[in-house]
């Protein structure tokens, strides 16, 4: 897949401010500084589009990258870091929960789990509602230069058996700073937005 255009759009918390184009959105959904937005710039081959933050959680909004002037990355605020009221965290969850169970242009869900620890509770409860509404997704699971090669068998074991990974489900190691599972993501991005 070929990225010769990508740009931010817009960080939205309600529908009325998502783009109105009728073009494919792809999701992606993980923990505070899981590498959303390293996988993000990664896949876009820029160096910074998405920022990165030292300070975990600090995403609290929808936020739209226009790629190829033909679809959309969604980065969702990273769940289970940051340091909001339990109001805020209600809010958060009811604008996720329509925007996954209403927007029609949601083609695909990537899912990232960090490869050096077992899924946590949010991961799970995540993992299940990607399950209950029906939308084609992938596992990502990511750092996978930050783990030698013999502990990496062991922790994916782990991950695809906490998370119950169906068969059918890809689940692809990869590396913000190698490359490594680019090609993979992308292969399987780019079935679902043409």
């Amino acid at each position: 897949m070929k990225i010769f255009q990508a740009e931010y759009t817009i960080s939205a918390v309600s529908p009325k401010q998502y783009p109105e184009a009728l073009e494919p959105e792809i999701a992606l959904v993980g923990r505070s500084n899981v590498g959303k937005s390293s996988l993000i710039n990664k896949i876009i081959n820029r160096k910074n589009l998405a920022r990165t933050s030292s300070q975990p959680g600090k995403t609290r909004t929808l936020n739209f990258y226009h790629i190829n002037e033909a679809w959309y990355f969604v980065d969702f605020p990273g769940y289970g870091f940051a340091k909001v009221s339990k109001e805020i965290k209600s809010q958060w969850g009811k604008f996720i929960d329509q925007y996954l169970h209403e927007r029609e242009q949601l083609v695909g869900i990537i899912q990232i789990v960090d490869m050096r620890h077992p899924p946590s509770a949010d991961d799970l409860m995540m993992h299940q509602w990607l399950e209950s509404i029906g939308v084609p997704y992938m596992v990502v699971v990511t750092k996978a230069d930050k783990i030698s090669k013999g502990q990496r068998f062991n922790n994916m074991k782990i991950i695809k058996n906490d998370l119950k990974i169906h068969p059918g489900v890809p689940m692809i190691t990869f590396s913000a700073q190698t490359g490594e599972g680019k090609d993979d993501v992308e292969a399987w991005v780019e079935k679902l937005v043409q």
